[in-house]
Protein backbone atom coordinates (compact mmCIF):
# COMPACT_ATOMS: atom_id res chain seq x y z
CA UNK A 1 0.00 0.00 0.00
CA UNK A 2 1.28 3.54 -0.74
CA UNK A 3 2.45 5.60 2.23
CA UNK A 4 -0.18 8.27 2.98
CA UNK A 5 0.82 11.87 2.44
CA UNK A 6 1.74 13.64 5.71
CA UNK A 7 -0.92 16.16 6.62
CA UNK A 8 1.65 18.56 8.07
CA UNK A 9 5.07 19.74 6.93
CA UNK A 10 7.42 21.62 9.24
CA UNK A 11 9.64 24.04 7.29
CA UNK A 12 12.60 25.33 9.28
CA UNK A 13 14.66 28.38 8.28
CA UNK A 14 17.97 27.63 10.00
CA UNK A 15 21.03 29.84 10.48
CA UNK A 16 23.52 28.36 12.99
CA UNK A 17 20.82 27.34 15.50
CA UNK A 18 21.01 23.98 17.30
CA UNK A 19 18.24 21.79 15.88
CA UNK A 20 18.34 19.09 18.55
CA UNK A 21 14.79 20.10 19.43
CA UNK A 22 13.54 18.73 16.12
CA UNK A 23 13.97 15.16 17.42
CA UNK A 24 11.25 15.91 19.99
CA UNK A 25 8.75 17.16 17.44
CA UNK A 26 5.55 15.23 16.91
CA UNK A 27 6.05 12.01 14.89
CA UNK A 28 4.36 11.80 11.53
CA UNK A 29 5.25 15.36 10.56
CA UNK A 30 7.43 15.82 7.50
CA UNK A 31 10.41 18.04 8.34
CA UNK A 32 12.20 20.15 5.73
CA UNK A 33 15.27 22.07 6.87
CA UNK A 34 16.76 24.92 4.87
CA UNK A 35 20.28 25.74 6.04
CA UNK A 36 21.88 29.15 5.52
CA UNK A 37 24.83 29.08 7.88
CA UNK A 38 26.90 27.24 10.46
CA UNK A 39 27.76 23.58 10.28
CA UNK A 40 26.22 21.34 7.66
CA UNK A 41 22.96 19.61 8.57
CA UNK A 42 22.30 16.08 7.22
CA UNK A 43 19.50 16.04 4.66
CA UNK A 44 19.14 19.83 4.83
CA UNK A 45 18.68 21.95 1.71
CA UNK A 46 21.47 24.51 1.44
CA UNK A 47 20.50 28.05 0.45
CA UNK A 48 22.54 31.24 0.05
CA UNK A 49 22.53 33.40 3.17
CA UNK A 50 20.24 36.12 1.88
CA UNK A 51 16.76 37.37 2.54
CA UNK A 52 16.52 35.89 6.05
CA UNK A 53 13.57 33.58 6.76
CA UNK A 54 11.30 35.34 4.24
CA UNK A 55 13.44 34.18 1.33
CA UNK A 56 13.47 30.65 2.79
CA UNK A 57 9.70 30.45 3.14
CA UNK A 58 9.06 31.85 -0.33
CA UNK A 59 11.68 29.56 -1.87
CA UNK A 60 9.79 26.62 -0.38
CA UNK A 61 6.45 27.85 -1.69
CA UNK A 62 7.78 28.47 -5.20
CA UNK A 63 9.73 25.22 -5.53
CA UNK A 64 6.98 23.11 -3.95
CA UNK A 65 3.98 25.00 -5.34
CA UNK A 66 2.55 21.91 -7.02
CA UNK A 67 3.42 19.58 -4.12
CA UNK A 68 2.62 21.43 -0.90
CA UNK A 69 1.51 19.61 2.22
CA UNK A 70 -2.11 20.23 3.26
CA UNK A 71 -0.74 22.32 6.16
CA UNK A 72 2.71 23.90 6.45
CA UNK A 73 4.27 25.20 9.65
CA UNK A 74 6.91 27.84 8.88
CA UNK A 75 9.36 28.54 11.69
CA UNK A 76 12.79 29.85 12.64
CA UNK A 77 15.72 27.63 13.61
CA UNK A 78 14.92 28.31 17.27
CA UNK A 79 11.16 28.86 17.31
CA UNK A 80 10.76 29.07 21.08
CA UNK A 81 11.81 32.70 21.53
CA UNK A 82 8.53 33.81 19.97
CA UNK A 83 6.48 30.63 20.53
CA UNK A 84 7.52 28.99 23.78
CA UNK A 85 4.85 26.27 23.44
CA UNK A 86 5.97 25.25 19.96
CA UNK A 87 6.14 21.54 20.81
CA UNK A 88 2.60 21.71 22.19
CA UNK A 89 1.43 23.38 18.97
CA UNK A 90 2.81 20.50 16.90
CA UNK A 91 1.22 17.92 19.19
CA UNK A 92 -2.09 19.74 18.95
CA UNK A 93 -1.93 19.72 15.17
CA UNK A 94 -1.46 15.95 15.16
CA UNK A 95 -4.52 15.37 17.34
CA UNK A 96 -6.91 17.36 15.16
CA UNK A 97 -8.49 15.46 12.28
CA UNK A 98 -8.16 17.14 9.89
CA UNK A 99 -5.73 19.65 11.42
CA UNK A 100 -7.30 23.10 11.84
CA UNK A 101 -9.51 22.54 8.81
CA UNK A 102 -11.04 25.92 7.92
CA UNK A 103 -11.21 26.70 11.62
CA UNK A 104 -8.89 29.70 11.70
CA UNK A 105 -9.52 31.50 8.46
CA UNK A 106 -10.57 35.13 8.85
CA UNK A 107 -12.00 37.68 6.45
CA UNK A 108 -14.30 35.21 4.69
CA UNK A 109 -11.53 33.60 2.67
CA UNK A 110 -11.43 29.83 2.49
CA UNK A 111 -8.39 28.35 4.17
CA UNK A 112 -6.37 28.37 7.34
CA UNK A 113 -3.81 30.82 8.64
CA UNK A 114 -2.59 30.95 12.22
CA UNK A 115 0.13 33.14 13.63
CA UNK A 116 2.40 31.38 16.14
CA UNK A 117 3.37 33.45 19.14
CA UNK A 118 2.16 34.98 22.37
CA UNK A 119 2.24 38.72 21.58
CA UNK A 120 -0.01 40.67 19.22
CA UNK A 121 1.67 43.95 18.35
CA UNK A 122 1.59 46.60 15.67
CA UNK A 123 3.81 48.88 13.63
CA UNK A 124 3.19 51.91 11.45
CA UNK A 125 3.89 52.19 7.73
CA UNK A 126 7.43 53.48 8.31
CA UNK A 127 8.32 51.08 11.12
CA UNK A 128 8.79 54.01 13.46
CA UNK A 129 7.14 52.31 16.41
CA UNK A 130 8.94 48.95 16.45
CA UNK A 131 11.57 48.56 13.74
CA UNK A 132 13.29 51.91 14.18
CA UNK A 133 13.69 51.26 17.91
CA UNK A 134 14.75 47.61 17.52
CA UNK A 135 18.01 46.98 19.34
CA UNK A 136 19.62 45.38 16.27
CA UNK A 137 18.71 48.34 14.06
CA UNK A 138 21.57 50.52 15.26
CA UNK A 139 21.34 53.02 12.35
CA UNK A 140 17.63 53.44 13.27
CA UNK A 141 16.54 52.95 9.69
CA UNK A 142 12.88 52.93 8.69
CA UNK A 143 10.68 50.55 6.74
CA UNK A 144 8.68 51.48 3.66
CA UNK A 145 5.68 49.26 4.17
CA UNK A 146 3.51 51.40 1.91
CA UNK A 147 5.79 50.82 -1.07
CA UNK A 148 6.26 47.17 -0.07
CA UNK A 149 2.51 46.58 -0.08
CA UNK A 150 2.09 48.25 -3.47
CA UNK A 151 4.99 46.43 -5.13
CA UNK A 152 4.70 43.01 -3.50
CA UNK A 153 1.11 42.60 -2.31
CA UNK A 154 -0.47 44.78 -5.01
CA UNK A 155 -2.56 46.61 -2.43
CA UNK A 156 -2.47 49.79 -0.39
CA UNK A 157 -0.45 49.62 2.80
CA UNK A 158 -3.18 50.51 5.26
CA UNK A 159 -2.19 51.03 8.89
CA UNK A 160 -1.90 49.65 11.45
CA UNK A 161 0.17 46.57 10.62
CA UNK A 162 -1.01 44.16 13.30
CA UNK A 163 0.96 40.92 13.60
CA UNK A 164 2.56 38.34 15.88
CA UNK A 165 6.32 39.14 16.02
CA UNK A 166 8.64 36.31 15.04
CA UNK A 167 7.58 35.48 11.47
CA UNK A 168 6.18 32.05 12.37
CA UNK A 169 2.82 30.71 11.27
CA UNK A 170 0.71 27.82 9.98
CA UNK A 171 -0.93 28.08 6.57
CA UNK A 172 -3.05 25.70 4.55
CA UNK A 173 -2.27 24.58 1.03
CA UNK A 174 -5.56 25.91 -0.30
CA UNK A 175 -4.82 29.37 1.08
CA UNK A 176 -1.35 29.42 -0.49
CA UNK A 177 -2.80 28.26 -3.81
CA UNK A 178 -5.40 31.03 -3.74
CA UNK A 179 -2.63 33.16 -5.26
CA UNK A 180 -0.86 32.17 -8.50
CA UNK A 181 2.72 30.93 -8.50
CA UNK A 182 3.89 34.06 -10.29
CA UNK A 183 2.81 36.12 -7.25
CA UNK A 184 5.20 34.16 -5.03
CA UNK A 185 7.96 34.24 -7.65
CA UNK A 186 7.76 38.04 -7.62
CA UNK A 187 7.67 38.08 -3.82
CA UNK A 188 10.74 35.81 -3.74
CA UNK A 189 12.67 38.30 -5.87
CA UNK A 190 11.64 41.15 -3.57
CA UNK A 191 12.75 39.15 -0.52
CA UNK A 192 16.32 39.52 -1.78
CA UNK A 193 16.20 43.08 -3.10
CA UNK A 194 13.65 45.19 -1.20
CA UNK A 195 15.19 47.08 1.76
CA UNK A 196 14.57 45.17 5.01
CA UNK A 197 12.22 42.86 3.14
CA UNK A 198 12.14 40.17 5.85
CA UNK A 199 10.89 42.71 8.40
CA UNK A 200 8.23 43.87 5.95
CA UNK A 201 7.13 40.29 5.40
CA UNK A 202 7.15 39.65 9.16
CA UNK A 203 4.45 42.31 9.53
CA UNK A 204 2.39 41.17 6.56
CA UNK A 205 2.50 37.38 6.19
CA UNK A 206 -1.25 37.11 6.62
CA UNK A 207 -1.72 39.78 3.97
CA UNK A 208 0.61 37.80 1.69
CA UNK A 209 -2.04 35.07 1.71
CA UNK A 210 -4.86 37.58 1.40
CA UNK A 211 -6.30 37.11 4.86
CA UNK A 212 -6.55 38.82 8.25
CA UNK A 213 -4.74 36.42 10.55
CA UNK A 214 -5.62 38.15 13.81
CA UNK A 215 -8.43 36.24 15.59
CA UNK A 216 -11.60 38.33 15.48
CA UNK A 217 -11.94 38.47 19.27
CA UNK A 218 -8.79 40.62 19.37
CA UNK A 219 -9.86 43.10 16.70
CA UNK A 220 -10.00 46.70 17.94
CA UNK A 221 -8.41 45.77 21.26
CA UNK A 222 -5.62 47.98 22.68
CA UNK A 223 -2.20 46.77 21.59
CA UNK A 224 0.13 45.13 22.40
CA UNK A 225 -1.74 42.11 23.72
CA UNK A 226 0.20 39.55 25.75
CA UNK A 227 -1.40 36.14 25.42
CA UNK A 228 0.59 34.75 28.32
CA UNK A 229 2.01 36.42 31.46
CA UNK A 230 5.27 38.30 30.92
CA UNK A 231 7.92 38.00 33.62
CA UNK A 232 9.37 41.42 34.34
CA UNK A 233 12.59 42.18 36.20
CA UNK A 234 12.10 44.37 39.25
Amino acid sequence: MPIPEPEIELVIARHEEDLAWVHNSAPGIRVTIYNKGGRAIPDAIQLPNEGREAQTYLHHIVTRYGNLAPFTVFCQGHPFDHCSNFHAVLRELKTLNPPLHHSLGEGGKLGTFRWLGFIIDWDDAKGQRLFRNWSKNEPQESLDLELFCREVLQQDGSEPFVFFPGAQFIVSRELILSRPKRFYEKALKHSKTFPHAAHCFERTWDRVFGINGIPEKYWNKPLPIYLKPIKRLS
